[in-house]
Order: structure tokens, then sequence, then C-alpha cells
């Protein structure tokens, strides 16, 4: 083998780590400018006005949060139901201003399976009025009253994901605000009606308390509603099954009911106040309870899955599960992962030329041991960096896990161009020393020790999307460490992968397994060609998986022009400069016109449609379908992660496995995490993990299973029994 075989760490790594450092992603710390208006996806949430008489003490003023949905999408009532949560308003007001509660319209029920929920779909005006004391003073100068909202809301369809927002209206102190006028008096017409007698005497009804049932009573209900069903909605959370069957009957003039107690109740109040809707219009009567409460169950809290998505949404990290694991195994296992990391199949062959390159030199034992440290630390220091860079980024607040680099469509295509230039100088179609200055060239040889140490650094490069086993449990532990015992276990993961190299340069007893030098040493040279192109192509199906076959086709011109150039610069005389300006012309005009196709995401799809029954992991599913009795299995797993599709191919998608799954009637979840998805970062965190493969069994009633991460099919089967 040649030396400038031993040498191509050195010689690329310099441009591979320019090029990555201006791709890798980016902190997004900036806040969001206050306004009235803010919109995503799924909402486009409004905070308006109403003040038709201007801003005086005794005047009426109004301010509100109008929220329109996109169409399936819905957010919820003051009750929400068996699941979900109602819109929260936080107000910041002047001095002498004071808001009182949401002026709630009248929801609709929506069921969800076999549960049901109480909230609204298309557009609806939350009004809330607005106290003017005599303390309050406007401003000599601008005259207007400043009103700012923190908002929250839940919006669900199939999935649930918390939004919120932050607004800002200033509202005329001197003059009158009507512009809204028509939101604000439908969203008063929507207001249910108190129940009254023709006196105006609030009539007292009842709900009498039967077993597991309420007998509601209703009396003073307008003439004009006798004989029809009316829609009931109770205020008060937690107490009636809301999916339940009811019977509803009239008595004369009194409405009489019959309805489900829920067996999870969790309160028992003295007064329900309830609101029937008939045509559209509703009436609110507040319900005396008589009777004895039977003995309430243990209060339901929200969900972890939404509880996560609730302070990730408010900006802070979901905590980790709580760890099981010591320092000193979290350590030991990060020193067996790394360990297992060199097994990996992008990572062989620069462990490959490494061990050929030490063989050239088997008589230079000092070398050998000075080289074997060279490339311990920067295998060490490698991982380090990383680790502290993803540190760094989770404290910004950015939802990242180990291999986030990969994530980046422009890391992989830089690394697909790096191995592209191994495998032709490995191929024998070029030297690096034919492009270098000879002055460089000799510096480099007299520096093997910089060669060494950025070998480690390119095989940290590729190892480090991978979790090997022990390696899951370790990296999800050491991100709730503190930040100096975090990085001791990305330190022993890079001890246990530069430890089989270290070993052999430093004991004899190593190094004698290895052949000794001969002809050999070229024809397994050229061999080793092959890995490193099998590894582009795994790089270019990363890229579709990412950025859809566009992008993917994008990335293979634009290697192949590259390859082009690096075959022009071969040639003699003047036609090397004839087809090296062709060819570098070609290079440039493919990068403008195809390149931008490499990082473009592709239009997102809903489901997996892989034949197998797997479909696509959203935030909320898991909970919902535990919710309804049926097992889950999600596999969190991403195209880059070269364990995740040996399991995938090997395990997940045995015919025993599978035919086990469909007799529990497990549904089949897949969390693609091949571009960042901070739900899914969130996710792996609720579990320990923070990187992929993770494959977890939940079941109602029972902690989540997770399984190791080279999967069997012994060990799946034998989870699937035990649901």
């Amino acid at each position: 083998m040649s030396s400038d075989t031993a040498m191509i760490p050195a010689r690329l790594l310099s441009a591979f780590v320019l090029v990555a450092s201006f791709v890798l992603p980016s902190v997004a710390c900036a806040q969001a400018s206050a306004k009235s208006v803010v919109t995503s996806e799924r909402v486009r949430a409004e905070l308006m006005a109403h003040a038709p008489e201007g801003l005086a003490p005794g005047k009426q003023v109004w301010v509100g949060l109008q929220l329109a949905h996109q169409p399936e999408w819905h957010t919820y009532w003051k009750n929400s139901g068996d699941s979900g949560l109602p819109t929260q308003l936080e107000w910041t007001l002047p001095a002498g201003v004071t808001a009182g509660d949401i002026a709630w319209p009248v929801p609709r029920k929506i069921p969800i399976g076999n549960l049901a929920n109480y909230g609204y779909e298309g557009t609806v005006l939350l009004p809330v009025p607005l106290t003017i004391g005599a303390g309050f003073k406007p401003s000599l100068l601008g005259g207007d009253m400043e009103v700012k909202l923190k908002a929250q809301w839940l919006v669900c369809k199939k999935e649930c994901i918390p939004e919120d927002g932050e607004f800002t209206l200033k509202i005329p102190a001197r003059s009158t605000t009507a512009l809204n006028s028509a939101a604000f008096q439908a969203a008063f017409a929507a207001q249910p009606k108190p129940v009254l007698q023709n006196t105006g005497v609030i009539t007292e009804s009842n709900a009498r308390i039967a077993q597991d049932a309420l007998e509601l009573n209703v009396q003073g209900l307008p003439v004009a509603l006798r004989g029809k069903t009316l829609e009931f909605f109770p205020e008060t959370p937690e107490v009636i099954e809301t999916a339940g069957k009811w019977t509803q009957a009239w008595n004369g003039a009194a409405w009489t009911a019959r309805v489900p107690l829920s067996a999870q109740r969790s309160g028992s109040p003295s007064v329900m106040p309830v609101v029937l809707v008939a045509d559209g219009q509703g009436w609110r009567a507040e319900l005396k309870v008589l009777g004895t409460w039977p003995a309430v169950a243990a209060a339901a809290g929200v969900s972890p899955a939404l509880e996560a998505a609730l302070r990730g949404n408010s900006g802070g990290s979901p905590p980790p599960s709580a760890p099981s694991l010591t320092l000193a195994a979290a350590l030991l296992g990060a020193l067996l992962g790394g360990l297992i990391l060199n097994l990996m199949p992008c990572v062989f062959p620069i462990l490959a030329i490494k061990v050929v390159s030490f063989t050239r030199h088997a008589d230079d034992r000092r070398g050998h041991r000075v080289s074997g440290v060279a490339y311990t630390a920067g295998v060490v220091v490698s991982f380090l960096a990383l680790g502290a860079l993803m540190l760094a980024l989770r404290a910004a607040g950015e939802q990242l896990g180990w291999g986030f680099q990969l994530q980046s469509p422009a890391v992989v295509a830089v690394l697909a161009a790096l191995f592209t230039l191994i495998g032709l100088n490995l191929a024998g179609l070029f030297e690096f020393g034919a492009f270098l200055p000879s002055g460089v060239a000799s510096l480099e040889a007299r520096h093997p020790v910089t060669n060494a140490f950025l070998s480690g650094v390119l095989a940290v490069a590729i190892a480090s999307p991978c979790t090997a086993p022990f390696m899951g449990a370790s990296l999800g532990f050491a991100i709730g460490l503190p930040a100096l015992e975090a990085l001791l276990v990305f330190a022993a993961i890079g001890v246990g992968m530069a430890l089989p190299y270290l070993a052999a340069s430093w004991f004899p007893v190593v190094a004698r397994l290895l052949p000794r030098p001969g002809a050999w040493m070229d024809t397994f040279r050229k061999l080793m060609a092959f890995p490193m192109f099998a590894t582009v192509a795994w790089l270019v199906w990363v890229i579709g998986q990412q950025s859809g076959i566009d992008g993917a086709g994008a990335l293979l011109v634009l290697l192949v022009a590259m390859s082009m150039v690096v075959w022009a610069f071969t040639l003699r005389g003047r036609a090397r400069t004839i087809v090296a300006t062709i060819s570098l012309a070609c290079l440039g005009l493919l990068a403008w016109a195809a390149g931008p196709n490499i990082t473009k995401l592709p239009a997102q799809q809903s489901a997996v449609n892989d034949g197998s029954g797997w479909q696509a992991w959203e935030p909320g599913r898991v909970d919902q379908l535990v919710a309804s009795g049926q097992p889950v299995f999600v596999d969190f797993t991403a195209a880059w992660c070269v364990t995740c599709q040996y399991n995938k191919k090997t395990t997940l998608s045995h015919q025993d496995v599978l035919a086990d799954l469909a007799a529990k009637n497990v549904a089949l979840l897949r969390a693609d995490w091949t571009r960042r998805d901070p739900a899914i970062t969130a996710a792996l965190g609720q579990l320990g993990r923070n990187g992929v493969p993770v494959y977890v069994f939940y079941k109602q009633g029972r902690a989540p299973v997770v399984l190791s991460e080279v999967l069997g099919v012994e060990e799946v089967r034998s989870a699937i029994a035990r649901l």
C-alpha cells in the first residue's frame, strides 16, 4: 500500500470539517416578536378587541382569542371531556384593568373512538370581559391601552399538538373599537343563556345520585324546547361517562335524563353546572346534587406523552425516565458499546486501512505505539466534541439526540463525497500526492501522528450515527447528568472504540496475529474500495429517505461529475487542461441546477406503506391506542442508522414475529428520526434514551418494555408472548 493511502484522513478531513461546520443544525434561539396573530399549520389565532363605547370606567370592553381551525382539527371547551385540555389565557394588563373569565360559547361533542370530547371546530372566538377601574390612566403620549396575552391551546385531529402564542394589542383609549363587532356578536349569541322563570328568578333544578348514575331534573326551560332532544354538556370534568349511553325524556315542563357516572370519577361536587343545547342555542342551569356520592377513584393525571409535549412546547426539555443506572455502570456500558462500534459495516474499511498501515511498519514498535495513542486521542476528542456540541445545543433549547449530524442532508452529502474520493483513491484512479505540492506532501509524511489522529476523527464521523448494544441506556443516562459527568460517558465510548487498535499497537502478542507485509497489500487496498463505494450507496439511500428521489438523483449526478473532475486531473499535457476545465464547468453547472434538491424537504407522508401493517408514529397516537385496550409496538428508527436497517430486515420483517404481532392485535408504529423531529426526541427522552434504534412495547396498565438495540427473533417473540 502506498504512503498516500496511509495519509488519506489528513488530506481530506480538513475540507470535510470545514464544510460540515457550515451545515450542522443551527441553534434556534430567536424569540418571535409579539403580535396580534399567530399562525401554525393547524390553527390561526388572533387577539381581538371590542370596545364600542370606548375605554372608560363602567363601559363594556371585551377582548378575545379567535381560533380558526383547519378542517378536522379542534380545540377544547372548559370541560374537555375524556381527554384534551381547555385553552388557557394569561393576561398582562395596565394598572386599574382586570380580566374576567372566558365566556365560553356552546361546544359540540367530538367522538374519538370509544371516547368523547367537548370542543370547537371551524372558527370560534373566546371572549373575555375587561373591567376598567378608576385606577386606569391612559398614557398621555400614546393614548392607547396595551393588552398582552400569553395563550396555550391543545389542537387535535387524530394526534394532539400543544401550541401557544404571545399576543400584543393596543386599544385606543380615546375612541371606539368596533371592527370585530360581528365576530363578538356571534360569540355572544353562542353563549348559553341562564334558565329563568317568568319572574326572573333562577329555577332550582337538581341532580340526584342513583347508584352508578345521575338522574337530572331541569325545570324552567323555554316552552319551545319541550319535546325536543337536547344535547348535554356538564361543566364539571371527570364526573360522568362522557361517551356512555344516557337517556332523556320530558316530564311535562321538566327535562329529565339519566347519565352514567364515570368509573374514574375524581370529583364530588355539591352543585353541577350543565349546558343544554338545541338548534345551536344553549341554556345553562346549576343543578343541586342530592344524595351521597360513591367513593372516588384515584385522580387521573395528564398522560405522560401529553405532559412531555406540553413541557417541550413551553421551551423546556422533558425529564428522562428515572435512571436505573449508576455512573459506574453507565461508563462500563459506554466502554462496551464503543468496542462493539468497531463491528459496524461503515467503520470496518477505516479500521482495515489502519491495520494495513500498521502492518507496513511492523518493525517500528515506537512508531506503532505513538500512532495508537494518536488514533485513540482522535477518537476520544471527537466523541467529546460531538457530546459537548449536542449538550450545548440541547441546553439552548434544541431537541437533539445522538447521531443528530446525520439528520442534515448536507452533512450526508459531504460524507458521500468524502467516501467517493477515498474509494477512487483506494481503487488506484489517483494518488493524493499528484494533486499536492511536494512541500505539503513531505510535510505530512514527516507528521504521521497527525494522520493517525485524523484517522480517529474520520472513524468517529462514520460510527457516530449508530447506537451499539449497551450504549443506548448509557447515552440516555448521560443526558441527565452534569456536563462533566456526561462528557465522561462520551469519552468512555471513544476509549472503547479505540481499544482494539490501541491494543494492537502496544502489545506484541496482538501484533503477531496480523499478517506480514507483502504483495497482498496492494490487492487488499483495491478490495477496500468496494466497501467504500457500498457506504456511498448507503448514504445516497439515506438522502433518498430525507429528500426524496430527486435528492438522491441529484447527489448521484454530482458524485459522478466530481469523479470526472478527479479523473481529468490525472491526465497529462493539454488534455488535462481542456478536460479539467470542461469537467469543472459541468460540476459547477450541475451543483447550481441540481444541488438544491439534496436539502429540499419532500412532501410529508402521513403513513408508512410498506405492506406489513406499519403506521407512522404521531404524538399522542400511542396513548389513544393504549387507552382503547390495544397493545402497541413502536420502532424508533432512522435511515442513517445501520443497526436499525439490519433489525428491520432480519427481525421485524420475520414471518414468525409478524404472525405473533397479528395474533395479539398489536398496533405497529414507526417513528422515523431520519430528519430532525423534536416530538420523537422528546419521546425518546421519556424512555431514558437519546438515540436510535429503540424498540418499545406499550400495554394498558403496564410500564413500557424497552428491548435491546440489536434485536433477535426470540427476544421479540418472548416479549409479545408476555403481552
